[in-house]
């Protein structure tokens, strides 16, 4: 595997960094509704308009701007979402299962949460496993291949439960890059602290398909990778 960064682009930015810890958040198919996209597209033009601080860079202002389309859309998926399959505790504990399978073994899993409409993680490819990584035949990163693993399994399995066919998965995650110690802390947190934003529990600890709830079980303090839980 190449040790040199990697930027592709869809329609949305993908990077992949050697050695990074990544943030990945994967919505349902049709789970923001019509109204919430064509809010996200006017609120992302809006932002494209806006004069770049003078404090910022180009590319620290472009990484601002993601940020802030990302709120936009997680407060659509939090609040108003189109589907919700995830509701449904046995779908979530697939998806909670499938993320937690390879802990230890191809990632550091170090926070989780399965919403109704989607689901959150922070995790970073171990080095021994990427040494061992050899590209399938499209080339996929080795963030890629964990993100299509996990979506593909899930998906046949969800919609075996659902009696459905089709896409289950939104076909592009959002995914970023954790720059530092301090933006991991607070990614940390966003992520865990999901279910309390969305009025879908009082504690983190509460949510059953969380990080914070296993690593109360567990013993574990707050940022400690995740052992495979089965």
């Amino acid at each position: 595997m190449s040790d040199t960064e990697v930027f592709r682009r869809r329609h949305l930015p993908h990077w992949d960094v050697p050695g990074a810890t990544y943030f990945v958040t994967a919505c349902l198919e049709g789970s923001i509704p019509a109204q919430g996209l064509l809010d996200i597209r006017d609120y992302k033009a809006l932002l494209e308009r806006r004069p770049r601080p003078e404090d910022l860079s180009e590319s620290n202002w472009a990484l601002r701007r993601s940020k802030l389309a990302f709120v936009r859309v997680d407060q659509w998926l939090d609040g108003s979402p189109a589907v919700s399959h995830l509701a449904d505790h046995v779908l979530a504990g697939i998806v909670a299962n499938s993320l937690l399978f390879f802990a230890g073994t191809r990632y550091d899993l170090l926070a989780l949460v399965v919403m109704p409409s989607h689901f959150h993680w922070v995790f970073r490819p171990l080095a021994r496993w990427v040494e061992e990584f050899v590209p399938d035949k499209d080339e996929r990163t080795p963030r890629e291949k964990i993100m299509h693993s996990i979506k593909l399994y899930t998906s046949r399995e969800c919609n075996q439960k659902l009696g459905q066919e089709g896409p289950f998965w939104q076909q592009e995650s959002y995914d970023h890059w954790v720059r530092d110690a301090e933006e991991l802390e607070r990614i940390l947190n966003y992520v865990e602290y999901n279910p309390v934003k969305a009025g879908l529990c009082s504690e983190a600890k509460q949510w059953p398909f969380s990080s914070a709830r296993y690593r109360e079980a567990l013993g574990l303090a707050f940022g400690t990778p995740l052992p495979r839980i089965s």
